[in-house]
């Protein structure tokens, strides 16, 4: 009877090794739970959603309303970070406040990319403003943002290899859709007369949009909203306002509205009527399950806000 007992703790000893040993393989999600993965801002958690699919378990940090300039990981973000597979982030000084958080990631072996790489440098913009920086908002370009679809995709596949094709052919029908996107987007913007065409915002998220499709952009505050703005640039922007009679200003979701309304107040005090067009989603998407908690919907959203407002002179 011993004998008989230990043969049979022998055999669920063996035939537990069996399951659990891969070959010293990376991981297929064939066979295993799908794979841990952290992204930084909504834009790069949905991005990452749609190219891994069911393959995939993202984990976005930063929600709704969210500034990723200002944000500081929370012991619990660590916790977070430190059991991924992998971590997506925006890069180019985005999640300033992060980079040691990355850096402390990348030497306990968990892989930590960075979705900017996957764009050609000579296409960023570095406005001397910005400290010989490159503006990170990189996603109001359509088109730049299909770059970063590639990095997310190889990233995949360098991890999961045995569902190389799976990744590959959900990126390339993600990439149909941004193309759609994209169309949309510079048809609405050809719908607004140039002249009409001035977009002006709590700070300067919107300068890959205004060059990609035609329209001039003034933020009150600089890039970065760790910036503050004074009376000064109240005033001056005020100025503009008036001068070029431009009919309406927008809020952002990530930015408290005092900056815009005290822009407001200053052009009326100057005799002159301004109206808030709109709310626009700048450095976060909106609430998950609503049109604006996804990338298309997002960009749908903002253009479709601007062009209504700057064409009929009100709120969209």
């Amino acid at each position: 009877m011993k004998f008989s007992k230990y043969l049979i703790l022998a055999v669920l000893l063996v035939m537990t090794w069996s399951c659990s040993s891969n070959d010293g393989n990376k991981p297929s999600t064939t066979d295993t739970e799908a794979i841990n993965i952290v992204a930084t801002t909504g834009m790069i958690a949905d991005m990452v959603s749609v190219v891994g699919g069911d393959k995939v378990s993202v984990r976005g940090l930063m929600g709704p309303g969210v500034d990723p300039h200002l944000y500081k990981a929370s012991a619990g973000d660590v916790a977070l970070l430190s059991k991924a597979d992998l971590i997506f982030y925006n890069g180019l000084h985005l999640e300033g406040k992060m980079t040691e958080i990355f850096q402390q990631m990348t030497k306990r072996g968990i892989k930590t990319v960075a979705v900017s790489d996957g764009i050609d440098r000579k296409y960023l913009m570095a406005p001397p403003e910005f400290k010989g920086n490159y503006d990170p908002h990189v996603w109001f370009d359509v088109g730049m943002w299909s770059d970063t679809v590639g990095t997310v995709k190889e990233s995949l596949i360098e991890f999961d290899p045995d569902n190389s094709e799976y990744y590959n052919d959900s990126a390339e029908a993600y990439l149909s859709e941004l193309a759609d996107l994209d169309e949309y987007v510079q048809q609405r913007a050809d719908s607004l007369p140039e002249d009409k065409r001035v977009l002006i915002t709590a700070h300067d998220a919107f300068n890959y949009f205004g060059r990609g499709y035609g329209f001039e952009v003034k933020g009150l505050q600089g890039i970065s909203t760790e910036s503050e703005a004074g009376t000064a640039d109240v005033q001056a922007l005020a100025a503009i306002i008036v001068e070029r009679q431009i009919p309406a200003i927008f809020v952002e979701t990530s930015v408290p509205p005092r900056y815009i309304e005290a822009v407001q107040a200053a052009v009326q005090s100057k005799g002159f009527d301004v109206r808030v067009g709109g709310e626009l989603f700048s450095d976060a998407m909106g609430n998950p399950g609503t049109p604006e908690g996804n990338y298309i919907g997002m960009v749908r959203h903002n253009v479709n806000t601007i062009v209504n407002a700057l064409g009929q002179g009100g709120e969209s």
